[in-house]
């Protein structure tokens, strides 16, 4: 036996590979509205259907909120959602909305 000491190499764990995304890219329309527009917008929109994402922005391009939209998806459950966007238009005087459309 020898008197060296050996310290372990630690292995680095082999990268994964991120997979292409599946599907078609989605459809994306930009909206600007005013503040007291916003409800009545996005309860129009979510009615044509195929929308996946709502986006709401600032004046400035900050995301304030951010909603993913399943299918299914109806009144009862949006209730919070709609008290959030609301508070949210009430607080910004114009604001783009960002409607994210499946293909």
């Amino acid at each position: 036996m020898s008197d060296e000491q050996t310290t372990p190499q630690a292995e680095t764990p082999p990268q994964a590979e991120t997979p292409p995304q599946a599907g078609p890219t989605p459809h994306v329309d930009e909206f600007s509205v005013t503040g007291d527009q916003v409800l009545e917008f996005l309860k129009k929109a979510l009615h044509e259907g195929n929308i996946r994402r709502i986006v709401l922005r600032d004046e400035s391009g900050k995301t304030l909120l951010e909603i993913p939209v399943t299918i299914g998806v109806v009144g009862a459950i949006l209730l919070p959602v709609w008290a959030a966007i609301g508070a949210v238009a009430a607080l910004v005087a114009k604001m783009t909305i960002v409607i994210e459309r499946a293909e």
